[in-house]
């Protein structure tokens, strides 16, 4: 459900799908060949959100702004229950499930936030890490089989949002 909120309401590529429970709200710009899954809100009531191509936000994932900018790079994955607070996620960065982005924290290029981590306020994860724990912790660089494993988790959604986009016409 798309929702206007003052005078902003959201931008959606045409080739974007946007499951049918989800719900965006406000000035939120999606780009090409992202997918927004079932019961994920994003809310941008009080800034901006701005969400590349070829993410993937899944399953009841929280994407809300505060007074600031939230942007999300391309070929980002968020994964299911996450909560996005943050101010920026770079590309190809990969939220793990249930993870937690507080607000002003950064995730640098291709970095990897392990499920259920919560990243503190004003936070900055460099590019290639990889960081788990509560609060988060850098637990090692990201190694090449971790970058196949971000590159299958694309194709594979890819190829699953064509079906759902094919599905709906």
């Amino acid at each position: 459900m798309l929702y206007k909120f003052e005078d902003k309401e959201p931008v959606i590529a045409k080739n974007a799908f946007i499951a049918d429970t989800a719900c965006i709200i406000g000035d939120v710009s999606i780009g090409e060949g992202s997918s927004i899954w079932f019961n994920t809100v994003i809310r941008a009531d009080r800034a901006r959100i701005s969400i590349g191509k070829n993410c993937s936000i899944q399953d009841n994932a929280v994407v809300h702004s505060d007074e600031r900018e939230v942007r999300i790079g391309d070929g980002v994955i968020i994964g299911h229950g996450c909560i996005m607070h943050g101010q920026l996620v770079e590309n190809n960065a990969l939220i793990g499930m249930n993870a937690t982005i507080l607000h002003g924290a950064q995730i640098g290029e291709s970095a990897i936030i392990g499920a259920g981590a919560l990243v503190p306020p004003g936070h900055k994860i460099p590019a290639r890490s990889v960081v788990v724990g509560v609060p988060c912790k850098h637990l090692r660089m990201v190694t090449d089989d971790d970058l196949k494993i971000i590159e299958r988790t694309h194709i594979n959604y890819a190829k699953l949002t064509q079906k759902y986009l094919d599905q709906q016409r």
